[in-house]
């Protein structure tokens, strides 16, 4: 974030130096705005998803944007309690997210699916950097927030993947194993 609102610093007793909690306030405003801009995301696929895994995937993404929104609550709490400034408006998050925009010709779940995971990875590996960086900085508590998101994130970006992923396994030699459905089928 270029702005000086993403910088700014109010008086504050923790004891954090001023310099260190400048870079993380930076840092806390650019997840903000890129987890603002995921879960924007994550309810554009939920509304407009389509296809004949519509209520489950319809009923994922609200769940997964649920969640989104508590973190949204919890990075721009920890940014007022470093002293800073909270930069967490749509226009805001639109201007200053990490991620791509959001395709807006889809409609098939499985569509909406990979856009998410394509969104969710990036979004991911920012959470882990920030981990390092914050705990480099000296601020394990913002580090231990970071941690925490970065385990859910983890898991949605599984549950995501997953749906992509083929039903049967190929051996080293070839053979197809058969799913766990088709063996309960051909009992």
């Amino acid at each position: 974030m270029a702005d000086k609102l993403s910088s700014r610093l109010y008086p504050s007793h923790i004891d954090l130096p001023a310099d260190a909690r400048v870079k993380i306030v930076e840092l806390l405003n650019q997840t903000l705005a890129a987890t603002t801009d995921l879960k924007t995301q994550t309810k554009q696929a939920h509304w407009n998803v389509k296809g004949t895994d519509f209520y489950q995937l319809h009923e994922l993404f609200d769940e997964i944007a649920d969640e989104l929104e508590e973190y949204i609550d919890m990075f721009a709490e920890r940014i007022t309690a470093l002293g800073g400034y909270a930069c967490g408006t749509a226009r805001m998050a639109a201007a200053n997210s990490i991620l791509p925009e959001y395709p807006v010709d889809i409609l098939d779940g499985m569509q909406h699916v990979t856009a998410l995971v394509e969104r969710f990875a990036p979004y991911a590996k920012h959470l882990r950097q920030a981990i390092d960086t914050t705990d480099d900085l000296g601020d394990a508590d913002t580090a231990d927030l970071y941690t925490e998101v970065s385990r859910t994130i983890d898991k949605r970006l599984w549950f995501l993947e997953a749906h992509l992923q083929p039903a049967e396994v190929k051996s080293e030699n070839g053979a197809t194993a058969a799913t766990t459905k088709e063996k309960v089928a051909a009992k």
